[in-house]
């Protein structure tokens, strides 16, 4: 294991969350000091066990506010910035955000800056989500253009909010509603994004300014991840591909389980872009979903997790 970070102070914009968790262990287990930056530090507080005693630090900070983001970068030798919502102001957060960090790392003399965008990133897209990340990518280049910036597909994991929700409703409902079916992903590991930012943050002169598309080694459409997670969970269920102009609809009603915006990023593959960089250029061999998943798909299995282990028996 590599030890370049011995010492080195990384604040990391959204480090309280699902990938930020796996991001903190990696960056720990390589002597790095941290700086978990978040809206409100209670939701980041796991963190601290992580690491030894005074290895992490808290500092309360918002994206979307300079002079918070300032003072949680300063002193620091990298700066991650890991923050994206689903829903909700992209602009504000995702461009405007996105550049706060970017101008603030770069004005405290930062060594790196790791910024995490998405694949369909594209000031030119239909969709507001991936114009914001395009827009965003640039804002980042314009106030640090060493940035290294990371466009991954739909990262997979324990606490994920994308496999564990489908995993959910195939438990529930007998028969499933499937939007999107042909649309295809490339789900990356959370454990392998983690260790390609460790591993930038390690060696930024090798990645500086340069933008890579992370997937894993498996492309999958909506419906056979969907049927794939049934097996995974022992679930025989009837899948029902909801027609394109259903979910157009469907996706303009209130309380609707998918926004206008998703539907219209649901019209285009989620895959590694021919010749992009990727997982490789890092290092890191992509993990299959199936290595993983059944770890934590017991919860959803008929008798739970001690009649999955009986039935294994």
């Amino acid at each position: 294991m590599d030890m370049d970070l011995d010492g080195q102070l990384i604040c990391i914009f959204g480090g309280g969350g699902f990938l930020g968790r796996y991001i903190a262990q990696a960056l720990l287990e390589r002597g790095a000091r941290l700086r978990i930056a978040e809206r409100n530090i209670k939701n980041a507080m796991h963190i601290k066990p992580l690491g030894n005693l005074g290895q992490t630090q808290f500092a309360s900070a918002d994206v979307t506010k300079a002079e918070s983001v300032a003072r949680a970068v300063h002193g620091c030798d990298g700066v991650i910035n890991l923050v994206g919502i689903l829903n909700g102001n992209f602009e504000r957060v995702h461009v405007e955000g996105a550049r706060n960090v970017a101008e603030a790392a770069a004005a405290a003399g930062c060594r790196t800056l790791l910024h995490l965008s998405a694949i369909g990133a594209d000031s030119a897209s239909p969709s507001r989500y991936g114009r914001s990340k395009g827009d965003g990518e640039q804002a980042v280049l314009q106030a640090f253009p060493g940035a290294i910036i990371l466009r991954p597909s739909i990262i997979f994991g324990r606490e994920d909010q994308f496999i564990n929700r489908f995993a959910a409703m195939i438990a529930m409902m007998p028969v499933v509603p499937v939007i999107g079916s042909t649309t295809k992903f490339q789900p990356v590991f959370v454990g392998d994004v983690a260790d390609v930012v460790a591993r930038a943050m390690s060696q930024p002169e090798l990645y500086a300014g340069q933008t890579f598309e992370l997937g894993g080694p498996e492309v999958i459409s909506m419906g056979d991840l969907n049927r794939r997670i049934a097996g995974l969970t022992g679930r025989e269920r009837t899948f029902i591909d909801v027609p394109d102009f259903a979910a157009r609809i469907l996706a303009m009603l209130p309380a609707s389980p998918i926004t206008s915006d998703q539907y219209k990023m649901l019209q285009k593959d989620n895959v590694v872009a021919q010749g992009a960089r990727g997982l490789d250029a890092f290092g890191v061999a992509p993990t299959p979903l199936a290595a993983v998943a059944s770890g934590w798909m017991e919860k959803y299995t008929a008798h739970g997790r001690f009649g999955a282990r009986a039935k294994a028996s």
